[in-house]
């Protein structure tokens, strides 16, 4: 009997916590310092068990892996590391639904002498992306074909019917995470040329992108998409671009939020004594008489444009103050989009994938080939996110414990033994992609 343990009880631990308790005979172990909503998962079955973790708790940590077969990481990304060393020490495999950071990498050679499996990238962004392209990329190879354009998009946004704030967006947990997303810089390959996105141009740099079955979207792109060419194995690519799929007029919106000012993490500000209008008024130094008006005139734009407007529904036009204290800008914006941009009970999010490729054979022939996710959360139930994040994860612990992903070192979900089963095994859960086929 396996006993497989679970670190993290967060909001996307549910769907991994059910499927490895309905669908298999396996123990589980979920550890959280939260030990609540552990025990909420686990609710009463019998070859589970809830039990309270502080994970910067060295000696505890290293208890209760001890006991464990895999080990399954659902913890914020930072602790990782700290958990694949201990997992090495102890002789555990391990499973993470996170990018592969260099510290991870240079675990690879020691993974492997001790015959562990140290599985990363195994969610949906990253993960159902790296399977689903994988599934195409080599199909082509097989029928003597070569990738020379790989285009990928993913969003998780409200579903048409939950989507009903004029920011077209919601969270489902902190959006600092996605606020700092928006700081980062990105590159990518058009035409054999290095197109290089700087951060403060990120906004600026997008395009409108239909999808079949979800609709049309804005594009822009998702930090470095060049390692991917080595990580697919498509050298012979002339494009590879990864981008980010948002509503219409985020992008335009997001790039005044960011000339505003409101990702500003250095100037701090006493919450205490100022209103949310009082902070915007000394950031664009206003009077703050006719804020709307003043801010409209620092960014050149129209005061009645759609981005004036959504300011002034999410509060930032307002005399109330928020319980901050001493805190940045942007700290205040991410408190007030986390208050206003959420799924009320009932609502559902959308998870849209979709890759478009281009495929050159011997004959010259050229292929196009897209393959499109879209997928829907349950009402009063799981999210869209929860299940494509975490089902992936639940998936090849199975196999690994099962005996049927026999690997060792530290790897992504890019080799046919990992994802045909658990593209297979998400088909069966209606989590599954549609291709189309077009000879150019």
């Amino acid at each position: 009997m396996q006993n497989i343990l679970v670190l993290g009880a967060g909001f996307v631990a549910r769907p991994l916590v059910r499927y490895l308790l309905e669908k298999t005979d396996l123990h589980l172990v979920v550890a959280d310092i939260r030990v609540n909503q552990a025990e909420k998962l686990i609710a009463g079955h019998p070859r589970g068990k809830a039990q309270k973790l502080d994970v910067n708790d060295q000696q505890a940590l290293n208890a209760i892996i001890s006991e464990a077969d895999i080990v399954v990481s659902l913890l914020p990304w930072i602790f990782h590391i700290k958990v694949a060393k201990t997992c090495l020490e102890l002789n555990k495999h391990l499973v993470t639904a996170s990018y592969v950071k260099p510290e991870m990498k240079a675990l690879d050679g020691e993974a492997r002498k001790r015959n562990l499996l140290f599985l990363n990238e195994i969610g949906v962004d990253p993960g159902i992306d790296h399977m689903a392209a994988m599934k195409v990329i080599n199909d082509v190879k097989n029928r003597g074909g070569k990738i020379i354009s790989f285009y990928s998009y993913c969003g998780g946004l409200p579903s048409f019917q939950s989507n009903n704030n004029p920011f077209g967006y919601k969270f489902s947990w902190s959006p600092v995470g996605v606020m700092l997303a928006a700081l980062s810089d990105g590159q990518y390959l058009k035409d054999g040329k290095i197109v290089k996105v700087p951060s403060e141009q990120l906004f600026q740099h997008y395009w409108f992108k239909d999808i079949p079955d979800a609709g049309t979207f804005e594009a822009y792109v998702n930090r470095d998409a060049l390692p991917y060419i080595d990580l697919y194995g498509i050298p012979e690519a002339q494009s590879m671009y990864r981008g980010t799929l948002r509503n219409i007029s985020h992008c335009e919106s997001w790039d005044y939020f960011k000339k505003l000012g409101l990702f500003n993490r250095e100037t701090q500000y006493d919450f205490d004594q100022l209103t949310v209008r009082q902070a915007l008024a000394q950031s664009v130094k206003s009077s703050g008489k006719n804020l709307a008006k003043d801010v409209a005139e620092f960014l050149g734009i129209p005061q009645h444009s759609v981005t004036i407007k959504k300011l002034e529904w999410l509060g930032l036009f307002s005399d109330r103050k928020v319980p901050l204290g001493q805190a940045s800008i942007f700290d205040m914006f991410a408190h007030l989009m986390e208050k206003k941009l959420v799924y009320e009970e009932g609502e559902t999010d959308m998870l849209v994938q979709h890759h478009e490729f281009i495929a050159e054979y011997p004959n010259g022939n050229k292929e196009q080939i897209s393959a499109t996710l879209v997928d829907t959360g349950i009402p009063y139930g799981d999210t869209s996110m929860a299940r494509t994040v975490s089902l992936p994860v639940a998936i090849a612990t199975r196999l690994i414990a099962e005996g049927k992903i026999r690997l060792s070192g530290v790897h992504i979900p890019v080799l046919p033994e990992i994802y045909e089963p658990v593209l297979a095994e998400l088909e069966k859960m209606d989590i599954k992609f549609t291709e189309r086929h077009v000879w150019l």
